[in-house]
Parts: C-alpha cells; sequence; structure tokens
C-alpha cells in the first residue's frame, strides 16, 4: 500500500488494524491534512493517485514476465 497524495493536499495513509495477539484485522487508509503533525513524515514519500496506480500496472506487467519464467524453470525442474 502507498501513500496517497490527493488534488487538495491530504495525504491517505494506510494502517493496519491487528488484535491484541498479534492476527491482522484488517488494512485501511488514514487522512492526514496538512498541518498535522505527521504529514511532513508521510509527504517525501507519498504518490499521487496516478502514480500509484502506474507502479501497480507496471508491476502486474513486470509480474507476468517474472511468473512466466518461474514456470518455465519449475517445468523444466519437473522434467518437462
Amino acid at each position: 500500500m502507498y501513500v496517497i497524495r490527493l488534488a487538495d493536499g491530504t495525504l491517505r495513509v494506510p494502517q493496519s488494524l491487528a488484535s491484541e495477539d498479534g492476527r491482522l484485522i484488517g488494512n485501511a487508509y488514514v487522512e492526514v491534512e496538512p498541518g498535522d503533525p505527521d504529514y511532513e513524515r508521510w509527504l517525501p514519500e507519498s504518490l499521487t493517485e496516478e502514480e500509484a496506480a502506474d507502479r501497480r500496472r507496471r508491476w502486474a506487467e513486470e509480474n507476468d514476465d517474472l511468473e512466466r519464467e518461474f514456470l518455465a524453470y519449475k517445468s523444466d525442474q519437473d522434467g518437462g
């Protein structure tokens, strides 16, 4: 999950919620607005929604190539 910077400057910061024994309950975004004490900490790593979508698209494309390479390797290892 990425820190998303909206057009109005608001940041959507990913946050996970865990149970007392450490099990993941869920993931969500928390909005952090300019002037919030944590804003400057998150701003440098934030991406616009378009940049985040482009990264997801590129990752999926590159993952397809990696998956094909792995399946070819696995086939060779299995003797086929």
